[in-house]
């Protein structure tokens, strides 16, 4: 069960008001570190082989998001891509061409029908030194953007880039793109925000450990800890210091074509339960809040 074009998550880009004040929180106590650095842009690697997981820019008085990025799956794949778009009712914001960014190759941008922009890479550059630390992300596991047209927003990733659902419950599409079970999910709302970005921790432990320091680092575990029902994943949520919604997991399920697509009526907790364990409050309202507050931007320019 995987997308015919697309390979992968690999990163999302952020702008942000203080660069410098992100970059301490990403470095001491989220456990990334600096891959490189351009003209007001800071690169921020995990363990594993991607060149990085987020870009984060220099700009604005709260935070936006840039684009999300893909990788694809050959170089023939972008042009493919680029197409299916514009025929699925969306535009190519940036041609597809070199890239000039750190982990260079080539790729374009494109942006759906509500604005959000998505990038999608080839040839892109990688670490060859990988090694996996208890307390350090390996890479992200999926993004989720809110959507106040879940079938329209399904419909375009569906045919531009060959995702496909897995799961639906009354208020997430989850979609594949590869063996996890989901790296991309749609969350219905009334708005086309950002709703949280998640990173693959190499066991249930480092998300708990994770939960401790950001906590002694003065952020609240904003809902968890638990395991989710769709993809199987634990979990603890939290903000950071500008208000994008973060996540630790780990577990996350691997599927193959064999995977009965879920509905609603497959994914229904107890009363007073949120997830598969049943011990997480649900989440907080500061965090619901958070949830609707980062938008796409107009323009990368």
């Amino acid at each position: 069960m995987s997308s015919p074009t697309i390979a992968s998550l690999r990163s999302v880009a952020l702008n942000m008001p203080d660069l410098a004040k992100a970059e301490a929180f990403y470095t001491d106590v989220w456990k990334l570190t600096v891959a490189a650095r351009g003209d007001k842009v800071i690169y921020m690697r995990g363990t594993g082989a991607d060149h990085h997981l987020l870009s984060l820019h220099a700009g604005g008085e709260t935070p936006q998001i840039r684009h999300v990025t893909f990788r694809a799956r050959s170089e023939a794949a972008l042009a493919d891509i680029a197409k299916a778009a514009v025929a699925a009712g969306g535009t190519v914001a940036v041609p597809l061409g070199p890239l000039n960014e750190s982990a260079g190759g080539v790729g374009l941008t494109v942006r759906d029908q509500d604005g959000r922009l998505v990038q999608v890479v080839f040839g892109d550059a990688r670490h060859s030194e990988t090694q996996e630390d208890k307390d350090h992300p390996i890479r992200l596991a999926h993004v989720v953007l809110n959507a106040h047209d879940i079938p329209k927003s399904q419909r375009f990733f569906e045919a531009a880039m060959g995702f496909r659902l897995v799961d639906r419950t009354r208020i997430m599409a989850f979609m594949n793109c590869n063996s996890d079970h989901h790296s991309l999910a749609l969350g219905d709302a009334d708005n086309d925000a950002l709703n949280h970005i998640a990173f693959l921790m190499p066991e249930m432990e480092s998300v708990m450990r994770g939960g401790g320091r950001m906590k002694d680092a003065g952020h609240a575990i904003e809902w968890g800890p638990g395991r989710h029902g769709p993809g199987n994943n634990a979990f603890n949520y939290f903000i950071d210091p500008f208000g994008v919604v973060i996540e630790y997991t780990a577990d996350v399920q691997q599927i193959d074509e064999s995977y009965r697509t879920g509905t609603p009526e497959d994914w229904k907790w107890p009363a007073g339960r949120v997830d598969h364990w049943g011990i997480s409050a649900p989440p907080s309202a500061k965090l619901k809040e958070a949830q609707r507050a980062v938008f796409f931007v107009a323009s990368e320019a």
